[in-house]
């Protein structure tokens, strides 16, 4: 059976990272809140884990989850050949609402899915996901929903979705209005935004004001391009 704790008060919030750093070192999915949405998180480095993330969101290898981390020092660790614009965008906006796609470290042993050598990094700015991060390392997480499905604002409405699929999930109050996070690919020749959220296009261009805003999905004569790029991102946090 599923088990919720919760983690609104000090006492709570202590024993729920603790249980929560056991499952993640036992390969294990738990659910965690951020500042955005809940999310299901496991260990990035273990295929296992995150193949298990995958089933339980009903979803392949080919929409990879994205890692999160405690630090904005990790860049350099996780990912390669940082454009200092990214690295501005970080400053910027970190711990927070974007996520930035680089490529990454080749020298990792992990497996994330069809990733094309890159990775997704995001900082949460949420004190249990920062506090567990910094208990676990980075770690993979998607949203707590079935794929297809919204994202759970609250640790109920995520155990609604993913049932005994994960055994523990961390109860942090509601996320307010659910809106994930901003998407940012940083791996091209120009940043493109490839999903608009909580940071709007506005935002980002003043700190990159040449940003790219790939979610028009519409060409000169209003028809529509494939858009496939976005929906692969729709259940990142």
């Amino acid at each position: 059976m599923s088990e919720i704790i919760d983690c609104t008060d000090d006492a709570g919030r202590a024993e729920g990272l603790a249980r929560a750093h056991e499952a993640i070192t036992a390969q294990q999915c738990i659910v965690l809140p951020t500042d955005t949405v809940y999310g299901i998180g496991a260990d990035a480095f273990s295929p296992q884990a995150v193949a298990t993330l995958l089933a339980a969101k009903g979803r392949g290898r080919t929409m990879p989850p994205p890692v999160l981390v405690a630090r904005p020092e990790v860049l350099d660790g996780l990912a390669t050949e940082v454009p200092q614009q990214a690295r501005d965008l970080a400053a910027a906006f970190w711990p927070g609402p974007l996520t930035l796609i680089l490529r990454a470290q080749p020298s990792l042993t992990w497996d994330l899915g069809e990733t094309h050598g890159t990775v997704a990094l995001r900082m949460p700015d949420d004190r249990i996901a920062l506090d567990l991060l910094g208990l676990t390392g980075p770690l993979a997480v998607s949203s707590a929903n079935r794929t297809g499905h919204p994202a759970a604002s609250t640790a109920a409405e995520a155990q609604e979705q993913l049932g005994d699929a994960v055994g523990l999930y961390l109860d942090g109050g509601s996320r307010g209005e659910n809106v994930p996070s901003t998407i940012v690919d940083c791996t091209g020749e120009g940043f493109v935004v490839v999903r608009v959220g909580a940071l709007s296009v506005d935002r980002l261009r003043e700190v990159v004001p040449d940003i790219t805003d790939g979610t028009d999905t519409s060409d000169a004569d209003g028809s529509e391009q494939d858009s496939s790029e976005t929906g692969a991102a729709s259940d990142h946090a």
